[in-house]
């Protein structure tokens, strides 16, 4: 039985911090089970207000099923007491319901839902695949509005209706009128989650729409750093908030953008950079070269004096 209710989930989430652990594999690209373990330990130290066990940063689209379910029981058996896991389940809609079930005989706390693989598909399509999954499990449902599966305020309120356990909504579009809509037609009725990539980036705009936390990417290897700059922006403190993306998050976003996939390679790259080695990343991804290796620690370096 879950620790939290999907109420009580929701509530969690919504007060403070969340974040992707990365997946670590050894450099034959297995699953290192035993040194992810003790990276969820050491992430569990710190006050996040969840973990997204096998998340777009974990390498989600890289797992076969049976690895995800080794993930989250990783994750979840070892959590600290307090810190919810949120499993993934994506693909298509009998891909979704089992990874619901198998999630939720993990253990695991909530379902972070992925857009479906590949095909597009109408509003109806997706809300029906949104109430099976829901329908499949007594866990709290979070739905990942991104890709091929954006969600309309309309969409939203018809399944909030009907899926009492649908308990949030995690924007990965940007679309702030979208935002404001969602915000304004359902109220507290879901936690809203920021989740455009280095959300930081968006952090205080969002937090002006309701949107009161984010997946902190950053997080896994500057977790001092992504704390300070979360409390900034929940202070208000504008000038901080600004005066940390200049001279950490928007440096860090440059190398980002770099090439294609590295979102999740230069997380990886910078827990190699701490001593938090999570191995390389899996095709089709890439890691970072040596130089971009080398601008990545500058500012590593540069965060430590900032993250007070």
């Amino acid at each position: 039985m879950p620790a939290f209710t999907p109420t009580e989930l929701a509530e969690q989430l919504g007060s403070g911090l969340l974040s992707f652990p990365v997946t670590h594999f050894t450099q034959d690209l297995a699953f290192d089970e035993p040194a992810y373990r003790e990276n969820i330990v050491r992430l569990g130290e710190y006050e996040v207000a969840g973990l997204f066990a096998a998340g777009g940063t974990g390498e989600f689209f890289s797992l076969t099923p049976p690895e995800v379910g080794r993930v989250v029981r990783a994750a979840v058996a070892s959590a600290p007491a307090g810190t919810p896991i949120l499993a993934p389940a994506g693909y298509g809609t009998a891909q979704a319901v089992e990874m619901a079930r198998d999630a939720e005989a993990a253990g695991a706390d909530g379902i972070l839902l992925f857009p479906p693989y590949l095909t597009e598909a109408s509003a109806g399509g997706l809300m029906t695949h949104v109430r099976a999954v829901c329908e499949a499990t007594s866990l709290a449902v979070v739905v990942y509005s991104r890709a091929n599966a954006k969600y309309t305020p309309e969409m939203l309120v018809g399944l909030a209706d009907s899926c009492p356990n649908l308990i949030g909504f995690k924007d990965g579009v940007g679309d702030l009128e979208s935002i404001t809509r969602i915000h304004s037609r359902l109220g507290d009725r879901l936690v809203y989650i920021g989740g455009l990539p280095t959300a930081e980036t968006f952090a205080l705009p969002y937090l002006e729409l309701g949107v009161t936390t984010y997946s902190s990417a950053i997080f896994n290897f500057l977790p001092e750093f992504a704390l300070t700059f979360y409390a900034a922006v929940r202070a208000g403190e504008k000038a901080t908030v600004r005066r940390l993306l200049d001279e950490v998050v928007l440096p860090y976003t440059a190398i980002r953008d770099r090439e294609a996939g590295y979102a999740v390679s230069v997380v990886k790259a910078g827990m190699k950079i701490i001593g938090q080695p999570a191995g390389p990343v899996r095709p089709p991804l890439t890691d970072l070269d040596d130089d971009e290796l080398s601008m990545l620690r500058d500012i590593v370096e540069k965060s430590a004096v900032l993250a007070v």
